[in-house]
Formats: structure tokens, C-alpha cells, sequence
């Protein structure tokens, strides 16, 4: 009896304030409607990042179509566009530096650019080319940063000696996200040294 009782004033108490669960249910719709929404915007995000990716490598004109040295000139850019004062070195007698850059916190960048002509199948970047860049690095270069980027792939002892010896590597997925991001480089790196004038990173 005492339930019945209860069912039927909680039935009239809905009736005298039926905007109650209207604005309920409205709410609820509101909240769902913008959840769905947000995962949406999130897969379009998603997806606009992955074709961005892919033109910016094998896209017309993307990193793979490109010569060895326009790919250096194209490093340089990506560094300028990152606000960095950069130039194209790369050449005879080069020293092992294809670009060098000072990047907007005052570290020193020397970069060895590695294009590859079939960057999925073809051979890895391998350990002799970060051995040459930190030997003309300590001998000429000077830099902070010693980066070798390629748009293919470092092989085994490449990837383990970089870690050991602070060279930064920069592979094609990495490449892709720097080209295609709009985010500097430092930002996409896993560690670097802390900038000379102790600002930024």
C-alpha cells in the first residue's frame, strides 16, 4: 500500500512539474549531441593530419619526389619555417653537414640529410653516417644538436648508437609529422639540449 501511495504522488508531483524531466531529457540530448560531435571532429582531425602526412611525402611534390639536394633545401626551409636561421651547406667537401641552423633559443643545429629513392624497401640509414656527422661535428661543427633526417629508415645499431650519443634521427614518420604539423622540430624530438639563454625547452 505504501508503495502504491508513493508511486502515485511521485505521478503527480511529475505531472505538476512535467518541465522538470522535459528539461531533463533536453540536457541529456544536449550533452550526447556534443559528445558525438567531438569524437567526429576528432576522426576528421584525425584523418586531415593523415592526408596531410601523406602529401608531405608522397604527394606531388612531397619529400620523396625530390633529388638529394633539393631535399636538403627543403630541411633548410622547414627550419626556417620553424624560426630558425638555416642554410644549405651540403656539397663538396662539406664536412658531413648538409644544413646548418641556429634555432630561436640560440642552440646550434647541424644536420645530415639522407634522401632515399625507394624509402619503404630500400637500405636503412646506417651507423657510418651518424659516426662521420659527430666526428666532423667535433672537429669543425661545434653544434648543440647533430641530426641526421632521412625520408626512409635507420637501421638497428644507427637507431641504439644515436640514442647513446645524443644524435638526434629523424625517420620518415617523424619527418612526415614535422613536415606536415606545422610544429618545430625540437618539439618532436624526444630530448635535446637545453637552449644557451635558458629559454623555451
Amino acid at each position: 500500500m505504501f508503495a502504491v501511495s508513493l508511486a502515485l504522488a511521485l505521478v503527480r508531483w511529475l505531472i505538476a512539474h512535467w518541465w522538470i524531466p522535459v528539461l531533463l531529457l533536453v540536457a541529456g540530448g544536449a550533452v550526447a549531441t556534443a559528445v558525438v560531435r567531438a569524437r567526429l571532429a576528432q576522426q576528421a582531425a584525425a584523418l586531415e593530419r593523415q592526408r596531410r602526412l601523406r602529401l608531405a611525402l608522397t604527394g606531388p611534390g612531397g619529400l620523396d619526389h625530390m633529388g638529394h639536394r633539393a631535399f636538403e633545401f627543403a630541411v633548410r626551409d622547414l627550419l626556417r619555417r620553424d624560426g630558425c636561421r638555416a642554410e644549405q651547406v651540403g656539397g663538396g667537401g662539406d664536412q658531413s653537414a648538409d644544413v646548418l641552423a641556429t634555432d630561436p633559443m640560440g642552440r646550434r643545429w647541424v644536420l645530415q640529410c639522407k634522401h632515399k629513392q625507394d624509402p619503404v624497401g630500400g637500405a636503412a640509414v646506417g651507423v657510418g653516417v651518424l659516426y662521420a656527422l659527430v666526428g666532423a661535428n667535433e672537429r669543425v661543427h661545434r653544434a648543440q644538436v647533430p641530426v641526421v633526417v632521412t625520408n626512409g629508415r635507420f637501421s638497428a645499431p644507427a637507431v641504439r648508437w644515436g640514442q647513446d650519443q645524443n644524435v638526434a634521427l629523424v625517420d620518415r614518420a617523424l619527418l612526415g609529422r614535422w613536415a606536415s604539423s606545422g610544429l618545430p622540430l625540437w618539439e618532436l624530438l624526444p630530448r635535446i639540449p637545453a637552449p644557451r639563454s635558458g629559454r623555451g625547452r
